[in-house]
């Protein structure tokens, strides 16, 4: 088998908080604010403070979210000074100032994808939480379902040999209406990618951290559907299309579209190796298909007999479902162990969140040219 670049190099040294409950503070009162303040609570954490747009959206959403206490603005929550850790769920335009400020104070961060709207600034974010000694990390979820996990192993122990294709998608169908309309649809708020650095950075993460390998080259196709949502002209993508070549010349195709009709969170991921072939469906997180020549299974989940790191994030009996606020619990969990000094395996830090920004600066780049493959050269370190 290949050595696999390690898709998480470059992890801060872990900064120990002081006694008690990490004290996080949450930027943005929406969807993901409501998901982040359910997974501080469940894995221990104190949810203390909360600003959203506006003062008076940040006194609602802290009343709703059961947050202590409402600040002004981010500016006022990252300067209160009693804060371990900052979740910023702001819109992408904001990423980059919010998390420099958390910094700046002294906090660590959690910073919801896209770390920035650009490479340039999401490798800025890495060297400033490096200079800061703070975690820096970014919710890739989804490898924390233990299904995941459990193709993660089945490939690094080489039970499906070397891996020779991969065929994978994520899919919704939120926007699928001309009238459907989001701040991502807006380049100023959202950034230049919509659906690409909204679903396709996660879809990478995953077909990076399941197979140990990198991918170095893409060739990309992207379509703007509906020019127009909402009355605000749409330049970033609604749909994208990519193949992609791995570091030991696996093939892949994965497609990308917020236009699916039916489709509400559709992560699927396949890889065929020289002996077996494996299928992680994000919608079906209890089982993993596993196929053969002579014959192909289901495998359930069960901490009995998963791979110990499987095994560890299966935190409820065999039957009794884990589902995708169950994996951002896990997550939160691994980074306030992080805050608290430990080196959780395969915790997606800020690095992780640079990689993710480049590739999806390739898949425009390619796109942008028609389909030109573009080189994504395999960091596996923090920028200098």
């Amino acid at each position: 088998m290949p050595q696999a670049d390690p898709p998480s190099a470059g992890v801060p040294r872990a900064v120990p908080a002081q006694a008690g409950p990490v004290r996080a503070g949450f930027v943005g009162g929406g969807f993901m604010a409501a998901v982040h303040t359910r997974a501080s609570r469940a894995a221990g954490g104190r949810q203390v403070a909360l600003a959203s747009s506006t003062a008076g959206r940040g006194e609602l959403a802290a009343r709703q979210l059961g947050v202590e206490r409402a600040e002004p603005d981010a500016h006022g929550l990252t300067a209160a000074g009693d804060l371990d850790i900052v979740h910023v769920c702001s819109p992408n335009g904001l990423h980059y100032e919010h998390t420099l400020a958390a910094l700046a104070a002294g906090a660590h961060v959690i910073c919801e994808k896209p770390l920035a709207t650009t490479a340039a600034d999401a490798a800025e974010l890495v060297r400033a939480a490096r200079a800061a000694d703070r975690i820096g990390a970014v919710p890739f979820v989804y490898r924390y379902h233990p299904m995941a996990r459990q193709a993660r192993a089945l490939v690094a122990d080489g039970r499906i040999g070397t891996v020779l294709t991969l065929d994978a998608a994520y899919l919704q169908d939120w926007l699928l209406d001309p009238g459907d309309t989001n701040w991502r649809a807006d380049p100023g708020a959202g950034g230049a990618s919509r659906a690409f650095a909204d679903i396709g950075s996660h879809l990478c993460d995953l077909v990076e951290f399941v197979s140990g390998q990198r991918i170095h080259r893409l060739a990309a196709r992207t379509r703007t559907v509906f020019g127009r949502r909402g009355g605000t002209e749409v330049t970033n993508e609604d749909t994208a299309a990519l193949l992609v070549e791995l570091g030991d010349g696996a093939l892949g195709t994965l497609l990308v579209s917020q236009l699916a009709p039916g489709r509400k969170n559709s992560l699927t991921l396949e890889l065929h190796g020289t002996r077996r072939s494996v299928r992680f469906e994000q919608e079906r997180p209890e089982e993993l298909w596993i196929g053969g020549r002579e014959g192909s299974q289901l495998l359930l989940r069960d901490p009995a007999t998963a791979a110990p790191d499987s095994a560890r994030l299966s935190v409820l009996p065999p039957g009794h479902a884990l589902g995708y606020q169950d994996a951002f619990t896990a997550f939160v969990t691994d980074v306030y162990r992080a805050v608290r000094g430990e080196t959780p395996e395969g915790m997606p830090t800020f690095a992780d969140g640079l990689r993710a920004a480049r590739l999806t600066e390739a898949v425009l780049a390619s796109a942008a040219r028609h389909g030109t493959w573009i080189e994504t050269p395999p960091e596996t370190e923090d920028p200098a």
